[in-house]
């Protein structure tokens, strides 16, 4: 490799580690996990053979292929060995949350305390978090700038924990 090779690498890394951190973050909702798939995928992309001939626009969709990849043969394996569950010290509350009727209970307290978040809250709550659009998306949905709908959101989640922490105590 050459030493210009060399430097449009560090270019590439230093420009796409943050979205992609983030996009990985996003999958595993893990700092440890993500930081090690992160560098996993770095790893593997620029070892490959072919990844001189990747253009220079498509480096991010060829780093997210790369830690999708990466994620699935992570869960896979985690599926495969299972988990050990000591059936004893599960508390009768924990194997409550298998039954249809407290599903069902604690999807109208959430639909309750959404409801009380104003109308642009709420929405950005169900776009974001529900349905899972980004930010540009939600904003362009809106029709409102992406700061404000960070903002929005920022709101939007702490009045929600106020407004459901209110609701647990007052059935409590």
């Amino acid at each position: 490799m050459t030493e210009d090779n060399l430097i449009s690498v560090e270019d590439i890394c230093e420009q796409t580690w943050e979205p992609l951190y983030r996009f990985i973050y996003y999958k595993v909702q893990n700092r440890e996990e993500a930081e090690d798939i992160t560098q996993e995928t770095y790893t593997r992309s620029l070892s490959w053979p072919g990844f001189d001939r990747i253009r220079p626009g498509r480096y991010m969709a060829f780093f997210r292929t790369v830690a999708m990849n990466i994620i699935r043969d992570r869960w896979r394996r985690k599926k495969a060995r299972g988990t050990n569950i000591d059936l004893d010290s599960i508390a009768q509350i924990e194997a409550a949350d298998n039954d249809i009727a407290e599903t069902a209970n604690q999807q109208m307290f959430i639909r309750r305390s959404l409801d009380k978040l104003s109308d642009d809250q709420r929405k950005v709550v169900e776009l974001r978090i529900i349905k899972g659009y980004s930010v540009s998306e939600t904003a362009k949905i809106m029709d409102i700038k992406a700061g404000n709908v960070r903002v929005l959101q920022y709101r939007a989640l702490k009045s929600l924990v106020t407004i459901m922490k209110e609701e647990e105590n007052c059935h409590e």
